[in-house]
């Protein structure tokens, strides 16, 4: 029987009730709907709405369902539709009639809001907390390889020589916004909507303030219909995770590159690396492949919710019970793409000489000869053009561009910036990424990664 079969003469078809429970997925609130419970109870209770006993009872009782629940003990029956019914059909029949008031003044409209908002909140700090410790783990590899140094990229094609570190930071960067983002998103949810019942509130005395305040929201919700309706909190909190999904795509790709034949600039350790089925000599970098593989997800369940969410009247429609399992997949594939993420690079071995002979190509030192002309006093596009000619030379004659620049009269002067690790040494400007900038960076990048400690943690 379920809750309202009160106003109905037929039990509901098999099909529909196949089509609407919940229960299979929302399990997962179990632990949230209780927390979310507990405080309705003392908001009753403080309201004359349940005596002292009553709420002595029905506190114990819900503490009963959670234990059976996490030990795996608990039946579900026919009738629970979800997992917050089923809750509440357990405390009633663990409590007796004291159960069946626990419902009162609340709608599984308010009660639902109420839990997916503390998951949300919970969520969004594990995440937080994780993508942090993947900043760690760069960190790690930056300071174990503090003068390794590679080229950088532009369109995939060798552009200038960038120190790891300053590599690596640039992932760390992204990830840092990435914290600030989540955080924020956690500020926003941080609302509580319990005590705005089905649509318009209630008549009975009760003070949503207050159990906003013992659930830890930072406040109570101001309109009852954007209470029971809003999910603005799980589209931002599923677009963080997606575009968090994308740079941690973008840092798969990465690794998939640097451990290929072909770049040879790191190498996995085996416990974060797979063989082939048939083909002996196989290392695959698979850690990085998921990460990439994974954003597409990550983005869809985003795309998902927006489309599921567009076309909605006020206030709840069943609709939203379409947003819980694309943020709960959301949710669990992000913290598993982080977590092994992290320890990949912890596992990562740099191999510094190749990289070195990569970011050491003669014409990357192009740029430093037409900045030293610049610097003679030759206006900028006139030393692009000459340095342009000498490149252009020595690809046609199969030299390299050391060998033009020494038959030059006006560029020999600058063969000294050929030598290894000069034109690192150049890169000075602020954020730039040669040793003394990047060392500053480091000081900024300590100084914000101790802001977003601080914000995640309070």
């Amino acid at each position: 029987m379920t809750l309202w079969a009160g106003r109905f003469e037929t039990p509901m078809a098999q099909a529909l009730w196949d089509l609407s429970e919940s229960y299979s997925f929302d399990v997962t609130l179990y632990e949230h709907d209780i927390r979310g419970s507990h405080a309705h109870v003392e908001g009753l209770r403080s309201a004359g709405l349940l005596s002292d006993d009553e709420a002595r009872l029905l506190r114990s009782t819900l503490e009963a369902v959670r234990e059976e629940i996490a030990r795996g003990e608990f039946v579900r029956h026919d009738s629970d539709e979800d997992i917050h019914m089923a809750i509440e059909r357990r405390a009633t029949e663990l409590a007796g009639p004291v159960g069946a008031k626990i419902h009162t003044a609340r709608s599984r409209n308010d009660q639902v809001a109420t839990a997916l908002r503390l998951f949300t909140r919970d969520a969004l700090t594990g995440i937080a907390t994780r993508v942090l410790d993947l900043v760690a783990a760069l960190r790690e590899l930056a300071d174990s390889n503090a003068t390794a140094y590679l080229p950088g990229y532009t369109h995939l094609q060798r552009a200038q020589p960038v120190l790891l570190a300053h590599h690596l930071y640039a992932h760390a960067w992204a990830l840092v916004r990435d914290v600030e983002r989540l955080v924020d998103t956690r500020e926003r949810a941080n609302v509580s909507p319990l005590g705005a019942g089905a649509v318009a509130g209630t008549s009975l005395p009760i003070d949503p303030d207050r159990t906003a305040r013992l659930l830890g929201f930072r406040e109570a919700f101001a309109n009852s219909m954007d209470a029971v309706s809003d999910r603005d909190f799980v589209a931002e909190t599923l677009f963080d995770i997606a575009l968090l999904g994308v740079h941690l795509s973008r840092m798969g790709e990465e690794l998939v590159l640097w451990t290929s034949a072909e770049f040879g600039f790191a190498a996995l350790g085996d416990d974060f690396t797979t063989g082939s089925s048939m083909l002996p000599q196989k290392k695959n970098s698979d850690v990085a492949e998921l990460a990439r593989g994974k954003s597409g997800r990550l983005v869809g369940n985003l795309t998902s919710l927006l489309v599921t969410l567009k076309g909605l009247p006020l206030t709840y429609n069943r609709d939203l019970q379409e947003d819980k399992e694309p943020l709960f997949d959301s949710v669990r594939q992000v913290e598993l793409v982080l977590r092994a993420l992290a320890g990949a690079y912890r596992s990562l071995s740099f191999n510094a000489p190749v990289a070195a002979r990569a970011a050491d190509d003669e014409f990357l030192v192009a740029i430093d000869i037409a900045e030293r002309l610049v610097e003679a006093g030759m206006p900028f596009r006139r030393a692009h053009e000459r340095v342009g000619r000498a490149v252009g030379d020595a690809v046609r004659r199969g030299v390299g561009l050391a060998t033009v620049v020494a038959e030059s009269e006006d560029l020999a002067l600058y063969g000294e910036l050929f030598e290894a690790g000069s034109a690192l040494d150049l890169r000075t400007s602020p954020g730039a990424s040669g040793p003394a900038a990047v060392a500053a960076q480091r000081e900024r990048l300590d100084a914000a990664l101790a802001r977003a400690h601080s914000r995640v943690s309070a």
